[in-house]
């Protein structure tokens, strides 16, 4: 092999490691993922329930439960409504985000207990105009949801990694090249 196919390898395998599986974005949010134009980017535990009136989806992420909230015959957006959320005897209110369009919850006491892994059953009252509705429905939570274990430096290192061995393969290769020419009388 000469020269110049050996240093093609290695820029090819180069290039290759640092382009490591699981393409991130700026954020560090994984980019090759399903595609979803969603608010729920990062959705954790879900919860979906319905009633004749409304159909609400809900996500846990680790800050809020984030909630949109349809008309179940027309499956338009319910906006400016009042929701509340009960579970184990914790009660919080949602607050509406005009931006995004959903109902935040954020209590701390709530998000805690929400946290913890299993089967939650939660209570939804929620009204919007002459509506009102109880909803209730079921977020289990995995051990692993809300969570992102996965240790990036670890692509890196094992990038570093294959850079040095093939460093070391390139520095080899020209030592063995050069005493093969030393002996072969060969200018390389």
């Amino acid at each position: 092999m000469n020269l110049h196919k050996i240093f093609l390898v290695f820029f090819i395998t180069i290039s290759t490691a640092f382009a490591a599986p699981g393409a991130h974005g700026p954020n560090g949010e994984h980019l090759d993922g399903p595609e979803s134009g969603h608010v729920h980017r990062n959705a954790g535990a879900r919860i979906e329930t319905f009633t004749e009136t409304f159909e609400l989806v809900g996500h846990l992420e680790q800050d809020e439960l984030s909630i949109l909230i349809d008309g179940y015959e027309t499956n338009e957006p319910v906006l400016n409504g009042n929701l509340e959320v009960e579970f184990n005897g914790i009660k919080a209110t949602a607050k509406f985000h005009a931006d995004h369009g959903d109902y935040v919850v954020d209590d701390a006491n709530l998000l805690k207990a929400l946290a913890k892994p299993g089967k939650h059953a939660l209570l939804f009252t929620f009204s919007a105009g002459k509506d009102n509705d109880l909803l209730e429905g079921t977020l289990d939570v995995s051990a692993h949801d809300g969570t992102h274990d996965y240790d990036h430096s670890l692509d890196k290192k094992g990038a570093w990694i294959v850079v040095a061995a093939l460093a070391a393969i390139v520095v080899a290769a020209f030592a063995v090249r050069h005493r093969r020419n030393k002996f072969t009388g060969k200018i390389s």
